[in-house]
């Protein structure tokens, strides 16, 4: 990051030292233009009342500028545009002028500038022209070095400069970074302490995030440690009581009599082996992040119908009643989940009841909003367990849960499988009374 930071910097450096060098070398040069043109003005004016221009009789020869203006070319133009006069050349050898922008120009506003630039000697040459009284135009015209001449033969002296401000902003830029990023390392390094309080208030989201998310992610790392941990002991539970009663009808300790109830044992811890991972499975497939189900519109009635008729048997065998009642409502979600959903509220209402329970299954719509409700009048939850019900392997009357096959992951899926659609789960209950378990649908 400092690396990055750093190198940015420098670009964004070198960007506005360049566009400076460049933009100040254009701004110079256009006053040095100004400045070369107002010269020329002078000059001419200068020249202009003399008596060397009065009249075109004046003999040539007597007008001698060679000496006198150092770097300055004076040229004498009639009204047909004839050469009469330059003190750089010959007036033999000079065509007729007439056809210059800045004779013209002069012609038809008394005076008239213009710059014409010579791409072999990359040098510009400025003209300034001005109407005399006699009618006739006299010319001044001095060369200057090109904008790129000028900025060539200042390059090194640039450059040293250029080189220089880089590596004092280099630097500079170092000592930056350190100074900006000095206090998110020192915030970093005190994630856990609860009284560190950032330097600066800009800060204050970054660390609250960065808190929040360390949070998260120790409680993650906690929870899938407790899940393993749990999953071992869960798994090894049933496993060793399998071993154990295969030893001993292998080892023929077992009488007659007892063989059946063993087998009985075995098949039963082997069922509640098979149901812990069918639950595993399930919780970790709703645990994938990249999980998406297939939704669709379905009939919240009829799945608590189809789950009701498979619960019958297991409400039955342990002598409780179970009654399906309320109205047809639609909602949209994944119907595997849904019925798995049911079931798994259902199986905890008939598995924590008393003999001779009741277990209702309740689909309203209120507000126009889908309403499930599964309620017994069973052992009830305590109010100080309610808050834990839905974590994984959490079980109220251990005892009772590992008697009757529970896992202790249905609330889990359960929890699950509503936040998955993006549903509400609310739980009522009392000891001695019963649990009440709402499921409200958004959508």
């Amino acid at each position: 990051m400092k690396n990055k930071i750093n190198v940015r910097l420098a670009g964004i450096t070198i960007l506005a030292i360049i566009t400076t060098v460049i933009g100040i070398t254009i701004i110079f040069y256009s006053l040095f233009q100004k400045q070369v043109r107002a010269d020329l003005s002078v000059s001419a004016k200068l020249l202009k009342d003399t008596h060397y221009f009065e009249s075109v009789n004046t003999d040539t020869d007597d007008i001698d500028l060679s000496t006198d203006i150092n770097e300055l070319r004076v040229t004498w133009i009639d009204k047909d545009g004839t050469v009469l006069y330059d003190n750089d050349a010959s007036t033999e050898l000079l065509t007729n002028h007439n056809d210059r922008p800045e004779i013209q120009e002069a012609f038809e506003k008394g005076e008239g500038e213009a710059v014409r630039r010579s791409d072999t000697m990359n040098k510009n040459t400025f003209y300034y022209a001005v109407l005399l009284q006699n009618g006739t135009v006299l010319r001044v015209a001095t060369n200057a070095e090109s904008i790129w001449s000028v900025f060539m033969s200042a390059s090194p002296i640039i450059a040293m400069i250029i080189l220089l401000i880089i590596a004092v902003c280099v630097v500079l830029s170092h000592m930056l970074t350190k100074q900006l990023l000095m206090p998110v390392e020192v915030m970093v390094k005190n994630l856990e302490n609860a009284d560190y309080e950032s330097p600066y208030k800009e800060l204050d989201p970054l660390a609250n995030l960065l808190k929040s998310q360390h949070t998260d992610i120790l409680a993650a790392a906690k929870a899938r440690q407790d899940f393993t941990a749990n999953v071992s002991h869960e798994l090894k539970t049933p496993l060793t009581a399998i071993s154990g009663y295969a030893e001993l009808l292998d080892g023929g300790m077992v009488g007659t009599d007892q063989q059946k109830h063993f087998y009985q044992e075995i098949r039963k811890n082997a069922d509640r082996l098979l149901a812990l991972i069918n639950d595993i499975i399930k919780l970790s497939e709703l645990d994938q992040r990249e999980y998406e189900p297939t939704f669709e519109e379905l009939e919240l009635y009829d799945a608590a119908r189809e789950c009701m008729e498979e619960l019958t048997i297991s409400a039955r065998r342990r002598n409780v009643s179970i009654l399906l009642e309320g109205e047809a409502c639609h909602i949209r979600g994944n119907r595997d989940m849904i019925k798995e959903l049911i079931e798994n509220l259902a199986q905890n209402a008939i598995r924590y009841n008393n003999p001779g329970g009741k277990v209702s299954i309740s689909i309203v719509k209120k507000d126009g909003r889908a309403m499930l409700t599964v309620k017994d009048n069973g052992i009830g939850i305590p109010a100080s367990e309610q808050q834990r019900v839905f974590e994984r392997f959490y079980r109220v009357d251990k005892s009772r849960s590992k008697a009757t096959g529970g896992t202790g992951l249905g609330l889990a899926i359960v929890k699950h499988i509503v936040g998955i659609h993006d549903a509400k789960i609310e739980l009522d209950s009392a000891p001695d009374v019963g649990t009440s378990v709402t499921v409200v649908f958004y959508r």
